[in-house]
């Protein structure tokens, strides 16, 4: 009997993939759509590792937002040694979050830039200050949490800039740049538990023509 009903239920397995490959494929506004509403803050994680290729494509996706002038100023510290997490951490209240995750990446900025003098553009170029870097690091943590949710992911922004206490052990113990700042710290690894992304569609929030 009880083969039978394993049987049965290996069918209609087979029958539901069987017909799911026969609807429309999603397009790929559908696909993007999707992962963008799906995307949700995930503080609880599993024991399983994140794949280094699966890694690799986050960071990838998340060099490729937008930046003013394209000056790109964006690294990343990748951490998974968790016994490096108390000293690092240790005036984050996220820390207990942060030694549950796979791995974190903590997203820093070069507040600087390599650029030719405003009035003379044919000079070698100097160092100045980016005032653009806030706005290009908000596009870079985004895309990462995107990338995270399109593998299946758990990810979580928490902010370490503006925080003196938050960022001067993170600068000072990853050996940041003088011009670098630690702007997020984004934990990651397979969710546990059901993690549900909140419903913020609101109409009145949209203007047309003028506020």
């Amino acid at each position: 009997m009880k083969k039978t009903i394993l049987l049965l239920s290996v069918a209609a397995l087979l029958a539901a993939g069987c017909q799911c490959k026969q609807g429309p494929a999603a397009t790929p506004a559908e696909t993007v759509m999707a992962n963008i509403l799906q995307r949700k803050s995930v503080r609880a994680y599993t024991d399983d590792t994140i794949p280094a290729q699966v890694m690799e494509n986050l960071l990838r996706a998340a060099m490729a937002a937008p930046s003013g002038r394209n000056l790109q100023p964006w690294s990343f510290v990748v951490l998974t040694d968790k016994s490096q997490y108390d000293s690092i951490f240790a005036n984050n209240f996220n820390l207990p979050m942060f030694k549950a995750s796979a791995a974190i990446v903590v997203v820093c900025a070069d507040t600087t830039a390599l650029m030719p003098p405003r009035d003379n553009r044919n000079a070698d170029p100097l160092r100045q200050p980016n005032h653009l870097w806030r706005d290009d690091m908000g596009a870079v943590t985004e895309n990462l949490l995107l990338a995270a949710e399109a593998h299946g992911l758990g990810a979580c922004w928490t902010a370490c800039y503006p925080y003196p206490d938050r960022m001067e052990p993170v600068k000072r113990l990853l050996g940041l740049p003088a011009t670098v700042l630690p702007y997020c710290v984004v934990p990651i690894g397979y969710p546990a538990g059901d993690n549900q992304p909140k419903d913020k569609w609101d109409p009145a929030r949209i203007h047309h023509g003028r506020w």
